[in-house]
């Protein structure tokens, strides 16, 4: 089953974190979209998550009929990167508020704190079958 995650595009976090993800998955098990594309709202839509919702918690993550959203998010992702990336993932067990406060501060600094582009990132050809919103 493939895991959508959908990420603030304008977000150089996010987009980091996306680039991340392609180097660690060679399987191709995720795909993306950014929040503000057509696919990324429709999607968030289906789910019944706010546009508002979606950026402030900066990433969606979607398998199947599941929602991950916050640390929940950060920990899936790890989780199904499986391998040496699985190990952070014990720490989905500390108490979901601390996880979840520690994440809030970081999605609402991040513009601030590693920028933000004028733009949605444009994949390079080679990882466009990665993209929903391509």
């Amino acid at each position: 089953m493939k895991v959508i995650v959908l990420f603030d595009g304008l977000c150089n976090l996010c987009n980091s974190t996306v680039q991340f993800i392609i180097r660690h998955d060679p399987s191709g098990r995720f795909r993306f979209a950014s929040q503000q594309s057509e696919i990324g709202q429709k999607l968030l839509a289906q789910h019944n998550i706010s546009t508002a919702q979606a950026l402030a918690d900066s990433v969606v993550v979607l398998e199947g009929d599941k929602v991950w959203l916050e640390s929940d998010a950060v920990f899936h992702i790890l989780y199904r990167l499986g391998g040496i990336w699985s190990i952070p993932a014990v720490l989905w067990f500390l108490p979901k508020r601390l996880r979840d406060w520690a994440y809030r501060r970081i999605a609402k600094h991040r513009y601030r704190i590693f920028g933000k582009r004028e733009h949605c990132m444009v994949p390079t050809p080679e990882l466009k079958q990665r993209f929903l919103d391509v």
